[in-house]
């Protein structure tokens, strides 16, 4: 099930969502931005997820290398403007990588704070997260899967309520060259979820 929209806001134009949660796969919106060849705004980012629902918690899961300052200034500026970070440390690999995987506590978020919120709006495209989408829609939370439709698994797509495909809101969510040209944080730092090979 695809819906198409030009953004998140018309998704559900006459619909309350009551209070929402936001679940932000980190490595997934990185890899996603790389296919449209577009910089993410983070604070548009949020803005076209919340809607004008209540939002109760905004959580974006990545991995992080205490040693990379620059990265720890960008979830800094993410921490003070809306975002609740989950971090893991990486994990180095035989073949000189470096990986982290966060679904499982982006699982038991999801299922810890079900009882809290009506709406989850999650933003990944991760199979595995089918079964946590499926345990909390039978406790009567509306789940809202945003994601690259070419990384999106179909098992996670068929057990949400709806389904946006993040490229129709790449207008929305991309910085402007006006935007560009404030000097935050964010904005030195381009976000990158570290796994790439290490030198």
């Amino acid at each position: 099930m695809s819906i198409q929209h030009k953004n998140l806001s018309r998704l559900l134009p006459n619909s309350n969502r009551g209070r929402t949660a936001i679940f932000i796969d980190g490595s997934h919106v990185f890899y996603a931005a790389l296919q449209l060849n577009i910089e993410l705004d983070y604070s548009q980012l949020l803005s076209s997820l919340t809607m004008d629902s209540q939002l109760l918690r905004a959580f974006f899961y990545t991995g992080v290398d205490s040693a990379n300052e620059k990265q720890q200034g960008f979830l800094l500026w993410m921490r003070r403007n809306g975002y609740r970070v989950v971090t893991k440390e990486l994990v180095p690999m035989p073949d000189g990588s470096k990986k982290i995987n966060l679904e499982v506590e982006m699982a038991v978020d999801m299922l810890t704070l079900a009882p809290h919120y009506d709406t989850a709006v999650l933003v990944s495209g991760n199979g595995n997260l089918a079964c946590a989408v499926d345990a909390v829609s039978k406790q009567g939370v509306r789940v809202e899967v945003v994601g690259l439709r070419s990384m999106t698994s179909d098992s996670l797509i068929n057990v949400a309520d709806s389904y946006v495909d993040l490229s129709t809101l790449q207008t929305d969510i991309q910085k402007t060259d006006h935007r560009r040209m404030s000097k935050t944080t964010e904005d030195h730092y381009v976000y990158r979820p570290l796994t790439a090979t290490v030198s």
